[in-house]
C-alpha cells in the first residue's frame, strides 16, 4: 500500500503543480488549493492512466460526498489494482 501511496501522492503533484505536496488520509479537496471540480476530473484522468484503472461515474460522484478523503481514494485504487 506505500507504493501505491507514493504513486498517488506524485499524481496529485503533478496535477496540481505542487512538488511538496503531502497526502494524509484525511485531506479532502476542501484541503488541496485549486482543487475543484475540473482538477477533480483531471485528478481522476491522470490516476487511471497511472496505474490502467477505470472509475465508474458513480464512484467519481461519491468521491465529492461527505466523509470521503484521500484516504478512500488511496485505498480504491490500491482495490482496483488487483
Amino acid at each position: 500500500m506505500d507504493q501505491v501511496r507514493n504513486e498517488v501522492e506524485q499524481v496529485f503533484r503533478n496535477v496540481f503543480g505542487d512538488d511538496e505536496l503531502v497526502l494524509r488520509d484525511a485531506m479532502t479537496a476542501d484541503d488541496v488549493e485549486g482543487w475543484d471540480s475540473l482538477t477533480h476530473i483531471n485528478l481522476i484522468i491522470a490516476l487511471e492512466k497511472r496505474f490502467g484503472i477505470k472509475f465508474a461515474t458513480a464512484e467519481i460522484s461519491r468521491m465529492k460526498e461527505p466523509g470521503q478523503n484521500v484516504g478512500h481514494l488511496i485505498a480504491s485504487v490500491a482495490a482496483k489494482r488487483r
